[in-house]
């Protein structure tokens, strides 16, 4: 949540070691409704009251909050990113969106300073992170390269499963190579060279594989149809080429391939809190174990949103810009 200052309103928070459902009562806040205690105060936040091109919608506006009332959690963000979900929302084209006006961002770490008097699963001093995306409305990875596709690699590692990693070319593809083979990748390829005749070679000596994970979509998907093992499955989470999937029919009837998709905030919906704190515990236990590393990030202020914006939609981003508070 892309909110600095002071805190903000959050009705549904997650501790690392605990995620707390929705509190009842959720009430929508407007400007004339913050503050940070029983005193009036100001916080600062990213707003945008239109859909369209995130760099001239989001403006950095100061909002009064409200009170704490009796279910109400107070908290003090500390660093958020910006995700291509974040975008995507800012622009209108996501499967979620928030009413406007709203605030940017779905993600973040933040520090409870004030809960109402009826709040018994967190305290001042918690540290949180948001339990449910499009919170903005409360408060007023086939690519392999993206913070998703990176710590894909380091899961499917310490599973002990080998992954296949195609990425869009690129000037500094070996830099890459490297990069994302330290982290776990068995094998990193190129668009372009998916789709080389040599590359028969190279699916001939590979175990074929029964899942696919991608969320660039286009041609590259299209290949790695080809190359799933009969009866498998392609996941898409994402579609960073705005392009279809399109698969042929005799893959669909002569090898029974599957296309699914995956969506985390419907996944969260149907499986409830208790799952998703077993998620995030398992994650923190594979950071704990040095197993998952976080990409790497741009440390940018608040205010100086714009040019973090802009550097999150360039192409080919090699690192995510994180916003701090």
């Amino acid at each position: 949540m892309w909110v600095c200052g002071s805190q903000f309103w959050a009705l549904a928070q997650a501790r690392l070691r605990q995620v707390l459902p929705p509190a009842s009562g959720r009430r929508r806040l407007t400007s004339s409704s913050y503050s940070a205690s029983t005193q009036p105060s100001r916080i600062r936040a990213l707003v945008y009251a239109h859909h369209g091109d995130p760099a001239k919608v989001v403006e950095l506006k100061s909002l009064e909050l409200a009170a704490v009332g009796g279910p109400d959690v107070h908290v003090k963000m500390l660093a958020a990113p910006i995700n291509p979900s974040d975008i995507n929302m800012i622009q209108g084209n996501y499967g979620l969106l928030p009413k406007l006006p709203a605030v940017g961002g779905n993600e973040g770490v933040g520090q409870v300073v004030a809960v109402g008097s009826s709040v018994t699963g967190v305290k001042p001093g918690d540290w949180v992170i948001p339990a449910n995306a499009g919170l903005g409305d409360s408060v007023i990875q086939n690519a392999s390269n993206s913070g998703v596709g990176q710590a894909v690699i380091q899961i499917a590692a310490a599973l002990s499963l080998r992954t296949i990693n195609v990425v869009r070319d690129r000037p500094d593809m070996q830099k890459l190579r490297d990069r994302l083979k330290n982290l776990g990748a068995e094998c990193v390829i190129t668009e372009e060279e998916l789709r080389k005749p040599e590359m028969k070679s190279f699916w001939k000596d590979m175990p074929q594989p029964r899942l696919a994970l991608n969320c660039v979509s286009g041609k590259s998907s299209t290949e790695l149809l080809r190359h799933l093992a009969p009866g498998g499955t392609m996941v898409t989470y994402g579609g960073m080429a705005k392009q279809p999937v399109i698969a042929s029919v005799s893959q669909l009837i002569f090898k029974d391939l599957r296309l699914r998709g995956f969506w985390l905030s419907q996944w969260k919906k149907d499986h409830g809190p208790d799952q998703f704190k077993e998620l995030i515990l398992t994650l923190c236990d594979l950071i704990r174990q040095g197993q998952l590393t976080a990409p790497a990030c741009s440390e940018v202020p608040l205010q100086d949103y714009q040019h973090a914006l802009e550097a999150s939609v360039k192409p080919f981003a090699s690192s995510k810009q994180i916003l701090t508070m």
